[in-house]
């Protein structure tokens, strides 16, 4: 018999975060070795955020409760539940929930999130 075609993720890797932040990687390299994506789960708590960055990977966000904000490249856009948004591999990007309730999304990476590629600049003082 042949090896399955589907992976069934009943365990993903919870990533370890001191901002509050939850992060479940479903599909990705902590979790499955897969490189050519990933997909993880996130709750942003109030009020988080995280440095710009400026990622070597194309990234989807869909929000399913709450609303969150990006400063993209200058702009900012906020999304609220329902709503989904791409932003490119080399865009400078600062995620956040600069809101007074949680936000909820799911995350898409191509290729796979990896903190190697994700170029995260110094916080300012």
């Amino acid at each position: 018999m042949s090896e399955k075609r589907y992976f069934r993720q009943q365990n993903p890797f919870i990533v370890p975060t001191t901002d509050g932040k939850l992060i479940e990687e479903h599909i990705g390299y902590a979790s499955t070795g897969t490189g050519e994506y990933s997909v993880a789960h996130m709750v942003a708590p109030p009020q988080w955020s995280e440095p710009h960055q400026r990622p070597e990977f194309d990234e989807v966000t869909i929000v399913v409760r709450g609303r969150k904000r990006f400063e993209i490249d200058g702009d900012v856009v906020e999304l609220g539940a329902g709503e989904s948004l791409l932003i490119k591999a080399g865009a400078r990007v600062r995620y956040s929930n600069p809101f007074d309730a949680e936000c909820e999304y799911w995350s898409v990476c191509v290729p796979a999130f990896s903190p190697a590629t994700v170029n995260r600049e110094e916080e300012q003082a």
